[in-house]
């Protein structure tokens, strides 16, 4: 049996809801967090020894270096803080439309603020 139902494939001419674009950003995230899995191993395995940690804190005083933790953290505070409102939603709580519209922008400014505080915190 044949659709005549109009089709459009063209995913950058949808209009996402807020939500929805939350909820793409988390996974996004989570992807970027698994690629960082073997920069973070990296350095967790180069502090383990005298020589290797101090060749990383005189790196942490460098620009570029505060730059890229900073970089690091972006993923991290936006894939946890969405993912608690993912959890949230799990066990019904805001996962009415007018709830899920209010978790979404309220994990975006929560996320931006955590990601400011950890700029701060670095310099």
């Amino acid at each position: 049996m044949r659709n005549p139902r109009p089709k459009n494939l063209d995913l950058f001419t949808i209009k996402f809801p807020l939500p929805a674009i939350v909820s793409l950003m988390h996974r996004i995230s989570g992807a970027c967090l698994f690629i960082l899995i073997p920069v973070i191993i990296w350095g967790f395995s180069e502090s383990l020894t005298v020589s290797g940690f101090e060749k990383l804190q005189d790196w942490s005083g460098m620009l570029t270096v505060k730059l890229i933790f900073w970089l690091f953290f972006i993923p991290f505070f936006y894939h946890l803080v969405a993912g608690i409102r993912h959890l949230l939603s799990d066990i019904h709580i805001g996962d009415t439309l007018k709830a899920g519209r209010i978790t979404a922008m309220l994990a975006i400014i929560i996320s931006l603020l955590l990601i400011v505080a950890a700029g701060i915190w670095i310099w």
